[in-house]
Formats: C-alpha cells, structure tokens, sequence
C-alpha cells in the first residue's frame, strides 16, 4: 500500500513539476494574487479527474480513438498561440503591469483559461490518463487505486505550492518591468509548447 501511494506520489511529481502553460499560469495567477483558490481548484480538480480516469481505464478508449488526440491538439494549438500572442501584447504595455493594478482577470475569464489550458493539452491525456493509467494498472487491482491516490496527492500539492506559494515572490515582482519580463517568458512558452504540438 505504502509503495503503491509512494510511487504514485513520485510519478505525480515527475509528470507535473515541469514548467508549461498550465503551470506558468498558475504561478502567474498567484503572483499577482488573483482567484488563486479557484485555478488551483480548477487544475487540481481537472488532475484527479483525469487521473481516475485513466487508472479506471478510460486510457484504453483514447487510444483506440486517436482522433480525439488530434483535435484536442489543434484546438491547443489554437489556444495556445492566441494565449501567447495577447500576453506578449500585453508585456508591451509597461504601464498596465503593476501587480496591484490594470492586469486583473475577472474570475470568469480566470477558470476559463485555467480550464482550457488543462483540457485542450493533449499532453495531459497522453501523461495523466495513458502513462498514469498504465503504471497504476502495474500495481494490482487494489495497488493501483493506492497508486492514484499518491498521483492524486501528487497534485494537490503541486498546484496548491505553485499558486499559494507564488505569493512569497509578488514582492520581487512589484515592478513593472518585472511583470513585462514573467509576460515576455510566459508568452514566448506558450508559442513554444504550441510550435511543439503542431509539429509533433
């Protein structure tokens, strides 16, 4: 049992940590301080959703059904280069980058881009439904429920440590020229990850 949670928990980590366009806007969210308790939810919620799924089986249907992949990666595609071409705008505009002020996404607009940046990766389908799936069936029939509750774990903290704790570093971003630096990186990212799925 403790294995099964503990391998969970690392696989979690492993598939998760690595900084890409759900994860930049997470920490985005939290530097400035914004709905950070709502896009945590969100790709947290998203996570364990996903994960269940695949260790459930439903991995096995995504695979025989390859055409869900591939609209699911030109709808990311689409978003992605669209997300990324408004945030270098943005970087643009010094004036509007103060991190109290003049960046502000409403709560709406918040988990729609949080939930579009989870749902229309088609890596999270291939990662946390397929790969998840596979390595928590290794485990048994009861070792692989142990095995998504560590992957699950895995990603509550992630998340929660990514938003909440990007609190900690709003004093280093109070700049404008900071935010214009975070916007430069986070959209350059995201046509980064949207070359990379229109091309793979």
């Amino acid at each position: 049992m403790l294995d099964s949670i503990a391998t969970g928990l690392l696989t979690g980590l492993t598939l998760i940590v690595a900084i890409g366009a759900q994860n930049a806007f997470v920490l985005r969210q939290g530097l400035a301080r914004e709905h950070v308790a709502v896009v945590v939810a969100v790709c947290a919620v998203s996570d364990l959703v996903l994960i269940l799924a695949g260790v459930a089986g439903i991995g096995t249907v995504v695979e025989e059904a390859p055409i869900v992949i591939d609209v699911v990666r030109w709808l990311g595609v689409a978003f992605l280069t669209w997300y990324g071409v408004a945030t270098l705008a943005r970087a643009r505009h010094a004036s509007g980058l103060a991190a109290d002020g003049g960046r502000s996404l409403s709560l709406r607009s918040a988990t729609i881009r949080a939930v579009a940046l989870t749902w229309l990766n088609p890596h999270v389908y291939l990662d946390t439904v397929l790969l998840v799936g596979s390595i928590a069936n290794t485990h048994g029939p009861d070792g692989r429920w142990w095995f998504a509750l560590g992957a699950c774990a895995a990603s509550l903290l992630w998340f929660s440590a990514l938003g909440f704790g990007g609190r900690l570093l709003s004093p280093l971003l109070a700049r404008p020229r900071a935010w214009q630096v975070l916007d430069v990186l986070i959209g350059l990212t995201m046509l980064a990850i949207a070359l990379q799925l229109a091309l793979g």
